[in-house]
């Protein structure tokens, strides 16, 4: 589904780099990426990939329970905010939203839910999933009201642009994309300036977290990030999918998915620099363990059909399982100076 009327993406690559010159690669993934997200729903076993909150409600309900004791933690201010970046098919914030309504009307009450979202096509997804409890739309963080902040990204951050450097001898090099023929090809270009450290730098992941965490330490609230990722120093983590499978990045841009693993050692540092308190990272399988997933899910199965139950079991394992996403994925938290550690994240 989606608006195919979209400007092809490896055309409008293709022009610039025959103007220009080679492209940077997060240039390039932000054409590509730009494209793909605003043409389609992703998601699913008809689409490209499956998120975490896809495969069962739980995921969302423990989120949605993690916001109200970090909220009840700072003395429950109102009004606040409540954010998703990235919310997808708006799957997460139900969950969410239905388990705050049950159990937490006081949050409810507070908080006015914003999405920050630029596909149309996503978007059209989470109204019709979540309906008026939505305030508004938003295609940054800077438009969210000035208001403490709670504020939640899961699997956003790895569809952010990254940049390759690699030293050459005694130069800086920079990863590119070039035309060969009617061919896109990798190359490199020099780096100017010098990057300052090597291998693979997602600077508007570090700029999104910092101001994440200034709006944090300004007004309040908290920040969760669960997505996939390592602690520093990886050279190269891209990777493109389509139809569940990898795919070669350069093939079909716009087309396929196109993610990096998220440096969280370089998040933290940047929340910290932007004056907040940094919990985590830890593993996802630790921090859902410590939320109460086995036995959310095991609620969840007394009341559900056998088949329905094996899968909610499945969703579990496949969280929190080292062998599955327990151990590559991984959650961090960002508070305001002074905060103690939130739920999952006690020493």
């Amino acid at each position: 589904m989606g608006d195919r009327d979209q400007p092809n993406a490896r055309a409008v690559i293709a022009a610039e780099i025959a103007a220009h010159g080679p492209m940077r690669l997060d240039r390039f993934r932000a054409l590509a990426n730009g494209a793909y997200y605003a043409t389609r729903d992703p998601l699913g076993r008809a689409g490209d990939f499956i998120t975490a909150p896809e495969t069962t409600q739980a995921y969302g309900e423990l989120i949605g329970a993690w916001m109200v004791e970090v909220w009840r933690a700072q003395g429950a201010p109102a009004p606040i905010v409540l954010a998703e970046a990235g919310p997808g098919r708006g799957t997460l914030m139900a969950d969410a939203l239905r388990l705050i309504d049950r159990l937490a009307p006081d949050f409810a009450a507070a908080s006015s839910v914003h999405l920050i979202e630029t596909s149309p096509t996503l978007r059209a997804l989470q109204a019709a999933r979540i309906g008026s409890r939505v305030a508004g739309w938003h295609e940054r963080l800077a438009t969210l009201p000035e208001a403490p902040l709670f504020l939640i990204a899961s699997e956003f951050l790895d569809a952010l642009p990254v940049r390759q450097f690699r030293r050459r001898g005694g130069a800086w090099m920079e990863r590119a994309v070039a035309m060969e023929g009617d061919r896109l090809v990798w190359t490199e270009i020099p780096a100017e300036p010098l990057p300052g450290r090597p291998g693979e730098v997602s600077e508007e992941a570090e700029a999104w977290i910092a101001e994440a965490a200034h709006q944090v330490v300004r007004f309040g609230g908290a920040a969760l990030v669960l997505d996939y990722g390592h602690g520093g120093g990886a050279e190269d983590t891209l990777q493109a999918v389509q139809g569940h499978r990898p795919v070669d990045p350069l093939a079909a841009p716009g087309e396929a998915d196109l993610s990096a693993q998220v440096d969280f050692a370089a998040l933290a540092r940047a929340a910290r620099a932007a004056g907040a308190v940094v919990y985590g990272p830890v593993p996802q399988g630790d921090f859902l363990r410590a939320l109460g997933l086995p036995e959310r899910t095991a609620i969840l199965c007394r009341h559900a059909p056998p088949a329905t139950a094996r899968q909610l079991q499945a969703a579990a394992r496949r969280l929190i399982d080292p062998d599955a996403m327990g151990l590559l994925f991984k959650a961090l938290a960002v508070l305001p100076p002074g905060a103690s550690a939130p739920p999952g994240f006690a020493p």
